[in-house]
Parts: C-alpha cells; sequence; structure tokens
C-alpha cells in the first residue's frame, strides 16, 4: 500500500528534524573521541535500533571512554561492570536481603543490581563466567530479570554496551553463540590513524580536557527509535538483504565457497538487526529511506559475530571479515 501523502510529509519533516538533532550529537562527542567517526556512527546505529553493541579492540583506545560519551550526549543514566572470573549473576542483577522492622517482623527486600540502568557498560564482558554471562542474557533479550521467582522490569530505553579485548585471552570464557546473537553489532575499534593520535595527545595531555555535553534525553532516544522503525525500506535494499543473509548460509547458498568454508550463517534475528541498523544509519546521513550502499556498509558489524568458519577453512586462512565483504560487494 502506498502511504498518504500526508504521513509522508510529516515522516519527512520529523526525519530533516532528527537528522539535525543527530548532528549535533555526533559534534558533542566529536569534542571528547577523536578519529573513531566510523566507530561511532555504528555505536549510534546500535542506539537507534533499540539493540546492543560488542565493542572489540585492544586496551587503550578508548572504548569504555565512548561509552561514557555516549551516555552523557544520550542523557541515559549509565553503570559499569568489570567482568571477572568471580563476578557472580547477584553482582549484576541484584539479590534479595532480609531486613527486620522495628516489630521485630523480617520480610525480603530486594536491592536492584547494577544492571537497573538505561545503559550499562559490560567491560571485558568474556572474563565472567557462562553462569554469569546468561545472568545478562535474559536482561539483553527480555527486558527484565527475574530474582527469587519474582519479575523486575528494566527501565526503558536499555542498553547494553559490551568490551572485549581480543587479545589476552587466559583466563577469558569464550562468549556462547547465542549470546553473541543478542549483540545487534560487532563493532571494531581500530589503532587511530597518526592525525587522529595528534589530536588525543593535544587535546587529553594538557591543563583542560574538552568533554561532551548533554543534547538528547532518554525520552528523545526512544522517539527516535521509534522514527526508525517507521521509515520505509525499498523493495531492492530488502532483497539486498534477503540475498546476503541467503548467501552466508551454508545450506543451500549458491556460492560454492560458503558452502564449504561457514559452519553455521546469521538467523534471521541477524536480518532484524540489518533492517534496523540501515534505516538508522541512513538518518545519521540525512536520508528518509536506506539503500543497498547502507546494507553493504553494515555486513560486517551486523554479521561477522553470527557466523562461524569450518576448522578446515581456518587452517587455509579464509577470514570472516574477507567473506563477508565479498558477499557485500554483490548486495551494493
Amino acid at each position: 500500500m502506498t502511504a498518504p501523502k500526508e504521513d509522508v510529509t510529516q515522516l519527512a519533516a520529523s526525519a530533516d528534524a532528527a537528522t539535525a538533532r543527530l548532528a549535533e550529537v555526533r559534534a558533542s562527542i566529536a569534542r571528547s573521541i577523536f578519529g573513531l567517526e566510523e566507530v561511532v556512527e555504528q555505536a549510534l546505529c546500535v542506539l537507534l535500533s533499540g539493540g546492543h553493541g560488542l565493542l572489540v579492540g585492544a586496551p587503550g583506545l578508548a572504548k569504555t571512554r565512548l561509552v561514557h560519551t555516549l551516555a552523557v550526549v544520550t542523557g541515559l543514566d549509565d553503570k559499569r561492570v568489570q567482568f571477572t572470573p568471580d563476578l557472580m549473576p547477584a553482582d549484576i542483577l541484584g539479590s534479595e536481603v532480609l531486613d527486620e522492622d522495628a516489630s521485630g517482623k523480617r520480610s525480603f527486600r530486594f536491592i536492584p543490581g547494577p544492571v537497573f540502568t538505561r545503559l550499562l557498560m559490560a567491560d571485558e564482558i568474556n572474563r565472567a563466567s557462562p553462569r554469569t554471562q546468561a545472568a545478562l542474557l535474559q536482561a539483553m533479550q527480555e527486558g527484565f530479570v527475574t530474582v527469587a521467582g519474582v519479575r523486575h522490569d528494566l527501565p526503558k530505553p536499555f542498553h547494553v554496551l559490551a568490551t572485549q579485548n581480543p587479545i589476552e585471552q587466559e583466563g577469558t570464557y569464550p562468549l556462547p553463540e547465542a549470546q553473541l546473537d543478542r549483540f545487534t553489532m560487532q563493532i571494531d575499534v581500530p589503532y587511530p590513524s597518526r592525525e587522529a593520535e595528534r589530536a588525543i595527545l593535544i587535546a587529553t595531555t594538557g591543563a583542560a580536557e574538552d568533554s561532551a555535553v548533554p543534547v538528547l534525553d532518554a525520552q528523545e532516544l526512544a522517539g527516535l527509535q521509534t522514527l526508525v522503525r517507521a521509515m520505509p525500506v525499498g523493495e531492492q535494499t530488502l532483497n539486498a538483504i534477503l540475498d546476503l543473509l541467503e548467501r552466508a548460509r551454508p545450506d543451500g547458498s549458491a556460492d560454492a565457497e560458503v558452502a564449504e568454508a561457514v559452519a553455521w550463517g546469521p538467523g534471521p534475528r541477524a536480518g532484524q538487526a540489518l533492517m534496523l541498523a540501515v534505516r538508522a544509519r541512513a538518518l545519521l546521513q540525512g536520508r528518509l529511506a536506506p539503500s543497498t550502499e547502507d546494507v553493504a556498509a553494515l555486513a560486517g558489524p551486523v554479521l561477522k559475530h553470527r557466523m562461524a568458519l569450518t576448522f578446515a577453512a581456518r587452517a587455509d586462512g579464509l577470514n570472516v571479515d574477507r567473506l563477508i565483504a565479498r558477499l557485500a560487494a554483490k548486495a551494493a
């Protein structure tokens, strides 16, 4: 069905206003984060999609700083949990304590854990045990936690931005596939360019340091998330997403290399994530509808943690990123 002209006009006006606000967001972030424009864009796509992000990079690349900066500019209250092998589920979710009032009557009282926030930073998430990772899994997927059989709803919007160190893997617990699939995107944080690092050194080693300022609030961010879901997706873009997902799966793939090298591929949740992410990217760039170029640009961050290569493919030196890039090039 074709939307009424007045609805399209209203949507376009809302998109224009949102793009202007998001430009202010990016300008505020740029006061504190240097040379990570693509990383910032992908992180904003995650938040606008209403999802969760996994930031992967070596130590000292401003992953923690970026998460806190995003919390400041979006007006979301944030908390940070440093994941360690001895971290227990109750350390994240909260626990019940036994209270006694003046009359001697005893009752249990729930003390919320750090997960009760709008933006949770799970620092070095792969250092926690699978039991603790599973405790966070329900919160990420369901938007509530259950303690002692009682449901406790999390605030909305709720986002998890987790960090992971690709080195120093001793004493870590690889994230299970089910939990990896809960992350909308895996965002790789690279080393800065020479010019960006020069700006970092000058800006952060002086007597005063600039910092981001609030631009949005939780209610406005929720409105932007609603707008993203209302944006139209053309048939060509939709088919590009479907073709990409089909080619990335080993069962029935028309690509011989994928059929031989991929152990398991992306499921429908990957398509949902990509549909939302390409809309968010279009909005960030001032466009009303996403294009196949958006699909190609975000294919890697959305798919790389949802695919696994066979042992033989890894032994031959095949790389997931290169494989996705080749598949995505056909979608553009």
